[in-house]
């Protein structure tokens, strides 16, 4: 029996969505209480450890990357379920920057398409299984494939992951909304290189993109916040398959239900807040998930775009640099 094919198409534009841009913002700090009382122990733990071994944070902050991508764009990237289906697009995208969440490390390195930067955020110790999970290589093949890449991580990440990366190690600090903590890791160093997130990694790709790297364009892959419609929550076999748990339904940029955490439809309100709110074009390249999705339509703020087309979009000057640079060719082409 010959199956049908689906031909999604993403749903009409809205100027707002139903909630203000307060809410969407208080709906993403909703949790901050209950983690900082979790985290704060192994946050100075970390950052003590890390200070003790590694020295000046502000000696080896991201702030060298200052400007690096001024007025271009770069694209960050998500461990959502359809980076599965668009991952390998990143072979085509030229000069364009690469940041991505480090829990994509493997899937992207197994894809022949590194980011150019990683980045970490939470102090826990599963970051360091998270490196390989799902992948096709020993965890020691991944281990030696960081000797060339770059990590940019919070002061308070697990002190196990930085000793296994054998490749360049930047810091940056975060807000963390508690007098007590800030005091005591002003004291061990006054570091104020800060990475505003929303409480997720994905968030700190932005804001590193944003507002340290420069970029005036940035491009969401891998920004699902949701399952897949075959329920996978990655791109890979991952232990969140197993088990949902408490899962809520919502509606993605096609206009189909799809079941999500609370958690993560709350990180997703922080995104939209930011592009509602934070001068800048955004295109959600992700084809697929619930980033500035609602039963009224998308958001105009982003731009729903395949990343086949973002990328012909940004790179499309080089289909004729053969002509530029030799004005005898053969060919003759115009690009429009």
């Amino acid at each position: 029996m010959k199956t049908a094919t689906i031909h999604l198409e993403y749903q009409n534009y809205i100027d707002l969505p139903p909630q203000t841009p307060q809410e969407l913002h208080a709906q993403a700090c909703v949790n901050d209480g209950p983690t900082i009382s979790a985290w704060r122990s192994t946050w100075e733990k970390n950052v003590k450890e890390n200070h003790d071994k590694y020295g000046s944070f502000a000696a080896k902050s991201i702030g060298k990357l200052y400007g690096l991508c001024n007025m271009k764009p770069v694209i960050i990237v998500g461990s959502g379920p359809s980076l599965k289906d668009n991952c390998a697009e990143l072979k085509n995208k030229k000069d364009i920057t690469v940041v991505s969440c480090l829990h994509n490390f493997h899937f992207m390195e197994d894809s022949g398409c590194p980011a150019d930067f990683y980045v970490s955020l939470d102090a826990g110790e599963v970051v360091i299984e998270e490196v390989y999970e799902g992948g096709s290589k020993t965890q020691d093949d991944y281990w030696s494939l960081t000797k060339n890449r770059t990590l940019l991580c919070y002061i308070g990440t697990s002190p196990r992951l930085l000793e296994k990366w054998q490749g360049e190690i930047l810091f940056f600090n975060a807000p963390v909304p508690d007098h007590e903590f800030t005091k005591y890791v002003d004291e061990i160093e006054l570091f104020n290189t800060y990475v505003s997130s929303g409480g997720n990694v994905l968030g700190a790709c932005l804001y590193i993109s944003k507002a340290y790297l420069g970029a005036s364009v940035i491009a969401f892959m891998g920004a699902d916040f949701c399952f897949s419609y075959e329920n996978k929550f990655h791109g890979w076999d991952s232990k969140y398959d197993a088990k949902m748990g408490y899962v809520m339904k919502v509606t993605d940029v096609y206009g189909i239900p799809v079941k999500t955490w609370k958690s993560y439809h709350n990180f997703k309100g922080w995104f939209e807040y930011v592009t509602l709110n934070v001068p800048g074009i955004y295109y959600n390249c992700s084809e697929g998930g619930t980033l500035g999705a609602y039963k009224e339509g998308n958001l105009r703020s982003l731009i729903q775009m395949p990343i086949k087309d973002f990328l012909r979009q940004m790179t499309m000057y080089s289909e004729i640099e053969e002509q530029a640079k030799n004005p005898m060719v053969q060919e003759k082409k115009l690009l429009f």
